[in-house]
């Protein structure tokens, strides 16, 4: 009888999951802030260099098995859209920056990445769960937050980065 009260609470609306956030965390709505992101497979670069073209982040780390399982997806979506409709990149939270070029290198992911070993990105991108990925408009402004794995280049989810970014997919 209670796990069908906690189903109806749950469905009624009154209890939502919610995730506290981190430290120096930008919200959905708000703009990220300037950064320096610590080159993994390229020079080290700023969150400004991006600014006209929309971006994905994804944050992740090599040890976790969820981002190991969208990497491939996210892979064909830099592959086929990256740089012409939006840049990706990734941010790996592992405290090993070897561990990290090991996955990187393994997997031959092709769109740049970070490393956050200090946790200062993670932090302000809110990523107290990963993966996690966000949406970015083209002036810095963070329009979506993706918690968890998924096939980024599946059509349901081409379609929300369209209406996201308001751009043909």
């Amino acid at each position: 009888m209670k796990t069908i009260f906690l189903f109806l609470f749950m469905l009624s609306g009154i209890f939502t999951p919610a995730f506290a956030g981190t430290p120096g965390e930008v919200e959905v709505g708000g703009y990220l802030p300037e950064a320096t992101l610590h080159g993994l497979t390229g020079h080290s670069r700023k969150f400004s260099e991006f600014h006209g073209k929309p971006l994905i982040i994804n944050v992740w780390a090599s040890w976790c098995g969820p981002c190991r399982e969208e990497m491939g997806s996210l892979d064909r979506l830099a592959r086929k859209y990256g740089r012409k409709k939006f840049n990706i990149v990734g941010i790996s939270t592992d405290d090993d920056g070897n561990a990290a070029m090991a996955y990187i290198r393994r997997s031959r992911v092709s769109f740049e990445n970070f490393l956050d070993s200090k946790v200062f990105l993670e932090n302000m991108l809110g990523a107290n769960t990963i993966p996690l990925t966000l949406l970015v408009d083209d002036h810095g402004r963070v329009l979506r937050k993706v918690r968890g794995s998924h096939e980024w280049d599946s059509p349901e989810l081409l379609a929300m980065i369209g209406e996201t970014f308001g751009i043909g997919m």
